[in-house]
Protein backbone atom coordinates (compact mmCIF):
# COMPACT_ATOMS: atom_id res chain seq x y z
CA UNK A 1 0.00 0.00 0.00
CA UNK A 2 1.61 3.65 -0.81
CA UNK A 3 -0.10 6.98 0.12
CA UNK A 4 0.98 10.39 -0.09
CA UNK A 5 2.45 11.48 2.86
CA UNK A 6 3.14 15.17 3.67
CA UNK A 7 6.96 16.48 4.87
CA UNK A 8 7.78 14.50 8.22
CA UNK A 9 10.48 15.73 10.86
CA UNK A 10 11.57 12.77 13.08
CA UNK A 11 13.58 13.53 15.73
CA UNK A 12 15.53 10.36 17.19
CA UNK A 13 16.33 7.76 14.64
CA UNK A 14 16.69 4.57 17.32
CA UNK A 15 14.93 1.15 17.26
CA UNK A 16 11.22 2.42 17.22
CA UNK A 17 11.93 6.08 15.10
CA UNK A 18 13.91 3.81 12.45
CA UNK A 19 11.20 1.19 12.57
CA UNK A 20 8.88 4.37 11.57
CA UNK A 21 10.54 5.66 9.18
CA UNK A 22 11.01 2.36 7.33
CA UNK A 23 7.36 2.22 7.15
CA UNK A 24 6.24 5.68 6.42
CA UNK A 25 8.96 5.04 3.68
CA UNK A 26 7.47 2.06 2.24
CA UNK A 27 3.81 3.93 2.23
CA UNK A 28 5.20 6.68 -0.03
CA UNK A 29 6.80 9.12 1.93
CA UNK A 30 8.68 11.39 -0.02
CA UNK A 31 11.15 13.87 2.38
CA UNK A 32 11.57 13.65 5.55
CA UNK A 33 14.21 15.06 7.93
CA UNK A 34 15.81 12.96 10.61
CA UNK A 35 17.85 14.98 13.41
CA UNK A 36 19.70 11.99 15.09
CA UNK A 37 23.25 13.22 16.37
CA UNK A 38 24.65 8.73 16.05
CA UNK A 39 25.26 8.88 12.55
CA UNK A 40 25.49 5.30 12.72
CA UNK A 41 22.35 4.90 13.90
CA UNK A 42 20.73 6.59 10.70
CA UNK A 43 22.78 5.22 7.95
CA UNK A 44 20.72 3.01 6.67
CA UNK A 45 18.29 5.56 5.63
CA UNK A 46 20.91 7.69 3.31
CA UNK A 47 19.46 8.92 0.21
CA UNK A 48 15.83 8.48 1.07
CA UNK A 49 16.07 10.83 4.06
CA UNK A 50 17.95 14.39 5.32
CA UNK A 51 19.92 13.41 7.80
CA UNK A 52 20.91 16.02 10.31
CA UNK A 53 23.12 16.33 13.60
CA UNK A 54 20.62 18.63 15.71
CA UNK A 55 18.27 21.35 15.27
CA UNK A 56 20.48 23.84 13.69
CA UNK A 57 21.20 21.76 10.40
CA UNK A 58 17.30 21.58 9.53
CA UNK A 59 17.06 23.23 5.98
CA UNK A 60 15.71 26.27 6.68
CA UNK A 61 12.78 26.18 3.92
CA UNK A 62 11.64 22.94 5.47
CA UNK A 63 8.51 23.23 7.21
CA UNK A 64 7.24 19.47 8.20
CA UNK A 65 3.62 18.64 8.67
CA UNK A 66 4.50 16.71 11.65
CA UNK A 67 7.48 16.31 14.20
CA UNK A 68 7.63 12.77 15.39
CA UNK A 69 9.67 12.78 19.10
CA UNK A 70 11.51 9.46 19.25
CA UNK A 71 13.86 10.65 22.14
CA UNK A 72 14.76 9.34 25.58
CA UNK A 73 12.06 11.27 27.64
CA UNK A 74 15.14 12.20 29.74
CA UNK A 75 16.12 14.49 26.89
CA UNK A 76 12.98 16.28 26.27
CA UNK A 77 13.57 19.51 28.53
CA UNK A 78 17.07 20.32 26.51
CA UNK A 79 15.89 19.25 23.22
CA UNK A 80 12.46 19.98 22.78
CA UNK A 81 12.84 24.06 22.51
CA UNK A 82 14.86 24.07 19.51
CA UNK A 83 11.90 22.37 17.69
CA UNK A 84 9.38 25.20 18.73
CA UNK A 85 9.06 26.93 16.07
CA UNK A 86 7.57 23.98 13.98
CA UNK A 87 5.06 24.36 16.81
CA UNK A 88 4.09 28.10 15.60
CA UNK A 89 4.20 26.79 12.19
CA UNK A 90 1.18 24.81 12.93
CA UNK A 91 2.85 21.26 12.99
CA UNK A 92 1.71 18.27 14.53
CA UNK A 93 3.84 16.96 17.14
CA UNK A 94 3.39 13.02 18.00
CA UNK A 95 5.59 12.42 20.67
CA UNK A 96 6.36 8.61 21.18
CA UNK A 97 8.71 9.05 24.78
CA UNK A 98 7.31 7.33 27.74
CA UNK A 99 5.85 9.12 30.73
CA UNK A 100 5.69 12.96 29.31
CA UNK A 101 2.82 14.57 29.43
CA UNK A 102 1.27 16.91 27.16
CA UNK A 103 2.30 19.57 29.57
CA UNK A 104 5.74 19.15 29.94
CA UNK A 105 5.71 19.09 25.83
CA UNK A 106 3.63 22.40 25.89
CA UNK A 107 6.21 24.00 28.48
CA UNK A 108 8.96 23.61 26.24
CA UNK A 109 6.96 24.25 22.46
CA UNK A 110 3.94 26.67 23.53
CA UNK A 111 0.71 26.59 24.89
CA UNK A 112 -0.80 26.01 21.47
CA UNK A 113 1.15 23.11 20.30
CA UNK A 114 -0.74 20.40 18.70
CA UNK A 115 0.56 17.27 20.14
CA UNK A 116 -0.62 13.60 20.47
CA UNK A 117 0.80 10.91 22.72
CA UNK A 118 1.09 7.70 21.17
CA UNK A 119 2.77 4.70 22.98
CA UNK A 120 3.74 1.70 20.11
CA UNK A 121 5.89 -1.61 20.86
CA UNK A 122 8.55 -2.92 18.85
CA UNK A 123 6.79 -5.56 16.76
CA UNK A 124 6.56 -2.41 14.69
CA UNK A 125 9.89 -3.60 13.46
CA UNK A 126 7.84 -6.00 11.69
CA UNK A 127 4.60 -3.97 11.28
CA UNK A 128 2.77 -5.65 13.97
CA UNK A 129 2.79 -2.87 16.43
CA UNK A 130 0.34 -1.74 18.64
CA UNK A 131 -0.28 1.57 19.53
CA UNK A 132 -2.77 3.41 21.60
CA UNK A 133 -2.72 7.12 21.32
CA UNK A 134 -4.47 10.16 22.55
CA UNK A 135 -5.29 13.35 20.89
CA UNK A 136 -4.66 16.47 23.25
CA UNK A 137 -7.18 19.32 23.12
CA UNK A 138 -6.54 21.50 20.33
CA UNK A 139 -5.16 18.45 17.98
CA UNK A 140 -7.57 19.52 14.52
CA UNK A 141 -9.32 16.18 13.06
CA UNK A 142 -7.15 16.29 9.86
CA UNK A 143 -4.36 16.64 12.53
CA UNK A 144 -5.65 13.28 14.03
CA UNK A 145 -6.22 11.58 10.73
CA UNK A 146 -2.79 12.59 10.16
CA UNK A 147 -0.91 11.14 12.55
CA UNK A 148 -3.35 7.84 12.72
CA UNK A 149 -1.57 7.50 9.30
CA UNK A 150 1.91 7.96 10.61
CA UNK A 151 1.31 5.15 13.38
CA UNK A 152 -0.97 2.63 10.85
CA UNK A 153 2.32 2.23 8.64
CA UNK A 154 3.86 -0.04 11.78
CA UNK A 155 0.38 -1.74 12.97
CA UNK A 156 -2.60 -1.50 14.62
CA UNK A 157 -4.11 1.37 16.43
CA UNK A 158 -6.06 2.78 18.56
CA UNK A 159 -7.17 5.98 20.75
CA UNK A 160 -7.83 6.73 24.42
CA UNK A 161 -10.07 9.01 25.79
CA UNK A 162 -8.00 10.23 28.37
CA UNK A 163 -4.51 10.71 28.76
CA UNK A 164 -3.37 9.30 31.49
CA UNK A 165 -4.65 5.63 29.52
CA UNK A 166 -1.68 5.78 28.10
CA UNK A 167 0.49 4.96 31.21
CA UNK A 168 -1.35 1.42 31.45
CA UNK A 169 -0.53 1.61 28.04
CA UNK A 170 3.13 1.50 28.06
CA UNK A 171 2.90 -0.95 30.59
CA UNK A 172 1.05 -3.56 29.37
CA UNK A 173 1.72 -3.34 25.53
CA UNK A 174 4.79 -0.78 25.65
CA UNK A 175 6.91 -3.68 27.42
CA UNK A 176 4.54 -6.52 26.46
CA UNK A 177 6.94 -7.78 24.23
CA UNK A 178 9.84 -7.77 27.17
CA UNK A 179 7.17 -10.04 28.76
CA UNK A 180 6.12 -12.57 25.92
CA UNK A 181 10.64 -12.34 25.30
CA UNK A 182 10.83 -13.35 28.98
CA UNK A 183 8.24 -16.53 28.35
CA UNK A 184 10.46 -17.55 25.45
CA UNK A 185 13.30 -17.35 27.45
CA UNK A 186 12.32 -19.57 30.56
CA UNK A 187 10.54 -21.87 28.56
CA UNK A 188 13.57 -22.46 26.30
CA UNK A 189 15.60 -23.00 29.96
CA UNK A 190 13.25 -25.11 31.37
CA UNK A 191 13.32 -27.27 28.45
CA UNK A 192 16.99 -27.63 28.55
CA UNK A 193 16.88 -28.48 32.41
CA UNK A 194 14.45 -31.40 31.51
CA UNK A 195 17.40 -32.67 29.05
CA UNK A 196 16.06 -31.73 25.73
CA UNK A 197 19.27 -30.24 23.39
CA UNK A 198 20.11 -26.58 23.51
CA UNK A 199 19.22 -26.09 19.72
CA UNK A 200 16.03 -27.94 20.18
CA UNK A 201 15.16 -26.15 23.11
CA UNK A 202 15.37 -22.68 21.24
CA UNK A 203 13.26 -23.68 18.58
CA UNK A 204 10.48 -25.27 19.93
CA UNK A 205 10.06 -22.13 22.71
CA UNK A 206 10.22 -19.59 20.04
CA UNK A 207 8.06 -21.62 17.53
CA UNK A 208 5.70 -22.10 20.31
CA UNK A 209 5.42 -18.21 21.48
CA UNK A 210 5.53 -17.11 17.86
CA UNK A 211 2.53 -19.59 16.52
CA UNK A 212 0.77 -19.54 20.02
CA UNK A 213 0.23 -15.48 19.16
CA UNK A 214 -0.83 -16.12 15.47
CA UNK A 215 -3.35 -18.37 16.99
CA UNK A 216 -4.18 -16.03 19.32
CA UNK A 217 -4.43 -13.20 16.63
CA UNK A 218 -6.53 -15.31 14.29
CA UNK A 219 -9.19 -16.35 16.63
CA UNK A 220 -12.84 -14.68 17.82
CA UNK A 221 -12.18 -16.61 21.17
CA UNK A 222 -10.84 -14.98 24.83
CA UNK A 223 -7.42 -15.90 25.70
CA UNK A 224 -9.14 -18.68 28.39
CA UNK A 225 -11.29 -20.59 26.06
CA UNK A 226 -7.87 -21.07 24.14
CA UNK A 227 -5.95 -21.94 27.37
CA UNK A 228 -8.56 -24.15 28.45
CA UNK A 229 -9.13 -25.45 24.82
CA UNK A 230 -5.26 -26.76 25.55
CA UNK A 231 -5.76 -28.05 28.89
CA UNK A 232 -6.97 -31.72 29.21
CA UNK A 233 -8.58 -32.51 32.36
CA UNK A 234 -5.78 -34.61 34.63
CA UNK A 235 -3.52 -34.00 31.92
CA UNK A 236 0.31 -32.62 31.53
CA UNK A 237 -0.82 -28.86 30.77
CA UNK A 238 -3.33 -28.94 34.00
CA UNK A 239 -0.83 -30.14 35.90
CA UNK A 240 1.53 -27.21 34.89
CA UNK A 241 -1.19 -24.92 35.04
CA UNK A 242 -1.48 -25.52 38.83
CA UNK A 243 1.53 -23.81 39.52
CA UNK A 244 1.57 -21.05 37.45
CA UNK A 245 -1.81 -20.43 38.58
CA UNK A 246 -1.15 -20.53 42.39
CA UNK A 247 -2.30 -17.49 44.55
CA UNK A 248 0.88 -15.43 44.58
CA UNK A 249 2.27 -16.99 41.04
CA UNK A 250 1.95 -15.76 37.54
CA UNK A 251 -1.35 -14.29 37.42
CA UNK A 252 -0.43 -12.25 40.35
CA UNK A 253 2.93 -11.32 39.74
CA UNK A 254 1.75 -10.13 36.33
CA UNK A 255 -0.69 -7.90 37.58
CA UNK A 256 2.07 -6.49 40.24
CA UNK A 257 4.51 -5.98 37.12
CA UNK A 258 2.03 -4.03 35.24
CA UNK A 259 1.18 -1.58 38.60
CA UNK A 260 4.89 -1.27 39.28
CA UNK A 261 5.35 -0.15 35.48
CA UNK A 262 2.21 2.10 35.17
CA UNK A 263 3.56 3.77 38.54
CA UNK A 264 6.91 4.38 36.26
CA UNK A 265 5.70 5.45 33.48
CA UNK A 266 3.52 8.62 35.57
CA UNK A 267 7.27 9.04 37.68
CA UNK A 268 8.73 9.77 33.97
CA UNK A 269 6.33 12.46 33.51
CA UNK A 270 7.30 16.13 33.93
Amino acid sequence: MTETLPDLLLIGCGKMGGAMLSGWLERGLTRAVVVEPHAPAAAAFAGRATIVADAAGIPADFRPAAVILAIKPQEAPASLPAFARFAAQGALFVSIMAGRSVASMRAALGQDAAVVRAMPNTPAAVRQGFTAAFAAPGVTPAQKALADALLQAVGEVAWVDEEDQINPVTAVSGGGPAYVFLLAEVLEKAAIEQGLPADLARRMARATVAGSGALLAASPQDAADLRRAVTSPKGTTERALGVLMAPEAWPELMSKAIAAATDRARELAG
